[in-house]
């Protein structure tokens, strides 16, 4: 099982079946997998704030949502996912590509990727930091066992070694 199928076959044994996206090179042969999946509604989306509104909908509506994004968007939906996630008490699974960790190319994400988890931590939300696929597998299931227990989303990182 390769790094994308774990991430694949843990949602689908968590029984997410909506996953919103935006684009991430990290993440394309898992979006690539869920969009090849009729049991799985998938959403691609500019903003990732849009995202979590849209996932919103989705629990509400009685679906299990995902979100697929990378870290940097953390940022652009702060707002959403404290004030619409978590007042609502809503579970949200993110799982985010972590730029800007070791190996990282591009001096760009470097920043944001050192803050991502601390950004996590001062809104009081739970991650999981996975090394390897069997990892992974295991990780998203209790991510989202604890999403639903909590009442608040919970992020799966996946740094750069992991892929």
């Amino acid at each position: 099982m390769d790094s994308s199928e774990a991430i694949y076959n843990s949602l689908k044994d968590c029984g997410i079946d909506f996953v919103v996206s935006v684009p991430c090179v990290n993440l394309s042969k898992l979006l690539n997998m869920i969009d090849d999946d009729s049991e799985i509604t998938h959403i691609p989306v500019t903003r990732e704030e849009e995202g979590i509104g849209i996932c919103a909908g989705a629990y509400l509506g009685g679906k299990s949502p995902a979100i697929l994004m990378q870290n940097s968007g953390l940022g652009n939906s702060i707002n959403a996912l404290k004030s619409l996630m978590e007042l609502y008490e809503f579970p949200l699974l993110m799982i985010m590509s972590h730029r800007g960790t070791e190996g990282e190319n591009i001096c760009g994400q470097v920043p944001m990727g050192e803050s991502t988890p601390r950004i996590l931590e001062a809104m009081d939300f739970n991650f999981f930091k996975p090394a390897n696929p069997e990892g992974a597998y295991v990780d998203v299931k209790k991510a989202w066992d604890l999403s639903n227990e909590e009442g608040k989303p919970v992020s799966i990182l996946l740094e750069i070694k992991y892929w």
